[in-house]
């Protein structure tokens, strides 16, 4: 069964009475080429991968065909029998039924992958693009790499640099755990049904260690947390707005210690500036 052909895809859902759901986001990757773009980007052969939201297969297929072992997770019940059916042959794979936002992804991978190198591939629902990444990212120990397809505006935050309009505290909380690349994008053509908006492919190549060690990581957060709460404050403005602990000259003598302009903004910080800052203001 070809999994990215249209006609079969139509009549594969039919013969379950299924429909692409809107409201779980549900837009099937119809483009051998996009699948086996994606697929590659996991690595080598010698490993495992989790897939999160595997749709009618298409990309699932192509995983079971390069790598060791898929785990696909579906939270559809719907679909379940109808992945059965159409990824039979594949005797690699096991689909789960759960909802990826309540899984627990340590436990997951010590479970069914212990001692592999384990990566994620995953085409996610706009609505919870960014819990999801959150979640895995929290797990991120136990996976070498995580590929996702989201909405090209959310890419281009997690790939944007401080001081453009795209860059905001999920770039930093990103970038503390992982490299990311932005691979292609993927227009809507390529799927069924067709979304509004553009997709694109990133990579997030888990860190050894991450690249600033501040005295408190919960600490650097907070004052992130803080400064983009209110982005168009200056920074010191910002801090006071959820702290009475320092005053502004205290904040801004702290700024100038580390070179920086007592007026600056939040969105012009890279992590290295708020690691060092998070060390001179503890909240």
């Amino acid at each position: 069964m070809n999994l990215t052909d249209r006609r079969e895809v139509k009549g594969l859902l039919d013969r379950y009475g299924l429909a692409p759901k809107k409201g779980r986001g549900q837009n099937f990757l119809a483009n051998a080429t996009v699948v086996n773009d994606i697929a590659s980007l996991c690595g080598d052969g010698d490993r495992c991968v989790i897939e999160i939201g595997p749709g009618v297969g298409a990309m699932t297929a192509e995983l079971c065909k390069m790598y060791k072992k898929v785990l696909a997770i579906e939270v559809d019940t719907d679909l379940i029998p109808l992945l059965s059916e159409a990824l039979r042959e594949y005797d690699n794979l096991e689909i789960m039924e759960a909802d990826a936002m309540k899984v627990d992804f340590t436990a997951l991978v010590r479970e069914k992958f212990p001692g592999e190198k384990v990566s994620v591939c995953a085409n996610l629902p706009y609505y919870i693009t960014s819990p999801v990444i959150m979640r895995l990212l929290d797990s991120s120990e136990v996976f070498d790499s995580i590929v996702v397809m989201i909405q090209k505006e959310v890419a281009d935050r997690l790939c944007s640099q401080p001081g453009s309009a795209d860059f905001g505290a999920i770039t930093l909380a990103v970038t503390y755990k992982a490299e990311v690349e932005k691979c292609f994008s993927v227009s809507a053509g390529n799927f069924i049904p067709p979304p509004k908006v553009t997709s694109s492919v990133i990579k997030m190549n888990i860190r050894e260690e991450p690249p600033v060690s501040p005295k408190s990581v919960e600490n650097m957060f907070a004052l992130i947390r803080a400064a983009f709460a209110q982005r168009r404050k200056t920074f010191s403005n910002a801090v006071r707005a959820v702290s009475s602990k320092y005053s502004k000259e205290d904040i801004e003598n702290a700024l100038i210690s580390l070179g920086l302009p007592a007026d600056v903004r939040g969105e012009k910080l890279g992590l290295c500036e708020y690691a060092a800052l998070s060390d001179i203001l503890p909240l």
